[in-house]
C-alpha cells in the first residue's frame, strides 16, 4: 500500500508540475493590461521626479550654505534614484505583453529606467564628492554634474517610436492609467 500512495504522490507532482510550467507558457499579460501596468508605474514615478526636478532647480538659486545645498542635492538625487528604480521594478513586474515584440518593449522600458536611476545614483555621488570649503567651485561641480545628468537622462530615454506593436500602442492610447 506504501508504494502506491508514494507513486499516486509522484504521479500528483508531476501533473501538478506539468499544469504549473504550461500555466507559465500560456503568455503574458494582455497589450491594454500590460499598458495599464506600465502606466500605473510611470505615472507616480514622473510626478516624483517632476517634484524633485522643481526642488532641485529651487536648491540651486536658494540662500544656502554649499553645505546645505549639498546635503538637499544629494537626497533629491537619492529620491530620484529611488523612484526610478521603483518604477523599473514596476514594469519588471508587470511581465511581458503578449504582443509583437514584447519582450524587446518590455525590455527597452526596464532598460531606460534602469539608466535613468543610474544616471540619477552618478549625480548624487558626484554632489556627495564635491567639497562645500569654496562656494564657487561647489557650485560649478554642481552645475557639472545636472549637465551630465541632463545629458545621461537624455540618452537614457526610450524611444517610443520603435514600438513595433500596433496593439501596443493602440493599448497606450486608449487605456486611462495612460491618460
Amino acid at each position: 500500500m506504501r508504494t502506491c500512495r508514494a507513486s499516486a504522490a509522484g504521479k500528483f507532482t508531476v501533473v501538478l508540475a506539468t499544469i504549473v510550467v504550461l500555466a507559465g507558457c500560456g503568455g503574458g499579460p494582455s497589450p491594454r493590461a500590460w499598458a495599464a501596468s506600465v502606466c500605473g508605474a510611470l505615472t507616480p514615478w514622473r510626478s516624483e521626479i517632476n517634484k524633485l526636478t522643481s526642488s532641485t532647480d529651487e536648491q540651486m538659486t536658494a540662500q544656502t550654505t554649499p553645505a546645505q545645498a549639498k546635503e538637499n542635492l544629494v537626497r533629491l538625487f537619492d529620491g530620484a534614484e529611488q523612484a526610478s528604480e521603483a518604477a523599473r521594478r514596476k514594469v519588471e513586474k508587470a511581465g511581458i505583453p503578449e504582443a509583437e515584440n514584447g519582450e524587446a518593449i518590455s525590455a527597452g522600458f526596464r532598460d531606460s529606467l534602469g539608466k535613468m536611476r543610474d544616471a540619477y545614483g552618478r549625480a548624487r555621488d558626484t554632489i556627495d564628492g564635491l567639497g562645500t570649503g569654496e562656494p564657487t567651485v561647489f557650485y560649478d561641480g554642481v552645475r557639472a554634474a545636472v549637465a551630465t545628468l541632463n545629458k545621461e537622462y537624455d540618452a537614457s530615454a526610450l524611444d517610443t517610436s520603435k514600438l513595433n506593436s500596433e496593439e501596443l500602442k493602440q493599448a497606450f492610447d486608449e487605456v486611462p492609467e495612460c491618460r
